[in-house]
């Protein structure tokens, strides 16, 4: 059995180098145009550039998305951006849309194109269909049952690749195709404006009464019937690698770097435990467990890989996320003296006892002994969002380790 990839998410240059030092074997990143996440920061060509190397010294692949679904309109401006894509030279292409893969191949023939999930592939024709095309990877559809994913990868080439979410927030429609936003707010989920619409609570009005609001009730729960739990397949490596499955991709292209420093270092720690001795994997679930809710969550389901979604698998009476730690920052450089230089993302104070979470799988307790800004002023607090900090704690950091407090 060869071990499975490790796809992680990335908004921007801090979420991708975060990706890279805590365990992403690949991380899939979207320029400014055409990868549905209109509201992620997303990266210029030069961040792009910047974004590759930094990965590729380290031995880690980027994957960059055009995966919207085109209208003419789009195209001659795709056809631009693909021929900046070849200059900038990524590891692969993830795409949708049938134009915009004839484009890719086209003109980027030598970088790899993967099929998106958008593309809704649920049987091994499909697979084919795209491998005859080009293609040297699909992304299955979310709708899919490990049992059937088994069944796509006995009936394609061992070269064809399968990749599979395993983890991160569900969408209620079908692979994400939502026409919700586009409905009721005229923002389109597949040119990646979505609103999230799903996330809503609602209610019935009657049209001989108007202005008069009934509770929708779903098994006498609450209001919010598509509010989906996150997925999570922390404890089930052992049945993912069963299915065949060759890249275990997280979701959260929206998500911070605490998001992603928990996911990829808990999913990496898995992977390897596994593939070093089952045994050592099944001792361990519990630490996964535990520490795959230390950022934020909506609760978790294992969404279709053992069948049909049961309604356990929905939350009906609130919309909001789990939150046991919150993101400090990172430590974007550390002096000899050991002064951490970080940009603050939330409130923290001098005294306070705090967590630093390494790479390496270990967590230090450590107390906030100093506050300075960049001209030396000390501070009792630190409570401006995205302000550069000078900052002593009573334990050892290195660059790149992440800051976080327990709620």
């Amino acid at each position: 059995m060869k071990k499975p990839e490790l796809l992680i998410p990335a908004k921007g240059m801090e979420e991708l180098k975060t990706a890279v030092i805590f365990g992403a074997d690949a991380v899939y990143i979207g320029g400014e145009v055409f990868s549905l996440r209109a509201k992620a920061r997303n990266f210029t060509p030069e961040s792009m550039r910047e974004g590759i190397a930094f990965a590729h010294e380290r031995g880690v692949k980027v994957h960059v998305t055009a995966n919207v679904l085109a209208h003419d309109a789009d195209l001659a401006e795709a056809e631009e951006y693909f021929k900046l894509l070849k200059d900038i030279g990524p590891d692969a292409l993830i795409i949708s849309d049938p134009g915009m893969f004839t484009l890719a191949k086209k003109i980027c023939p030598r970088i790899d194109i993967h099929i998106s999930t958008q593309a809704n592939n649920t049987n091994y024709l499909s697979f084919l269909f795209w491998k005859d095309q080009g293609a040297k990877r699909v992304v299955s559809a979310r709708e899919l049952s490990l049992s059937e994913i088994r069944d796509i990868r006995d009936h394609i080439p061992d070269d064809m690749e399968i990749e599979s979410f395993v983890h991160g927030a569900m969408c209620i429609s079908y692979s994400g195709r939502c026409l919700l936003s586009n409905y009721l707010t005229g923002r389109d989920a597949n040119k990646g404006e979505c609103t999230h619409p799903c996330r809503w609570e609602y209610s019935l009005s009657e049209e001989s009464r108007p202005g008069q609001y009934f509770p929708v009730f779903e098994n006498e729960r609450g209001t919010y019937i598509f509010n989906s739990k996150d997925l999570c397949m922390i404890d089930h490596i052992p049945d993912l690698v069963a299915a065949g499955i060759n890249s275990f991709k997280i979701e959260g292209r929206m998500k911070n770097a605490l998001y992603v420093a928990t996911v990829a270092r808990t999913y990496r720690k898995a992977i390897d435990d596994y593939f070093e001795d089952p045994e050592k994997y099944r001792c361990n679930i519990s630490w996964y467990d535990e520490e795959i809710r230390k950022c934020t969550i909506r609760d978790f389901t294992t969404g279709f890989y053992y069948g049909k979604p049961s309604e356990e698998a929905q939350i009906y009476d609130n919309n909001t996320y789990i939150r046991e730690y919150t993101y400090l920052g990172r430590a974007d450089e550390v002096d000899e003296d050991g002064t951490v230089l970080l940009r603050q993302k939330n409130k923290f104070v001098k005294g306070e006892e705090i967590e630093i979470m390494k790479p390496d799988f270990s967590n230090e307790t450590a107390v906030v002994l100093s506050i300075e800004d960049m001209e030396g002023n000390e501070q009792e607090s630190a409570p401006h969002p995205e302000q550069e900090l000078k900052v002593r704690l009573s334990g050892h950091c290195d660059k790149y380790d992440i800051l976080r407090r327990r709620e």
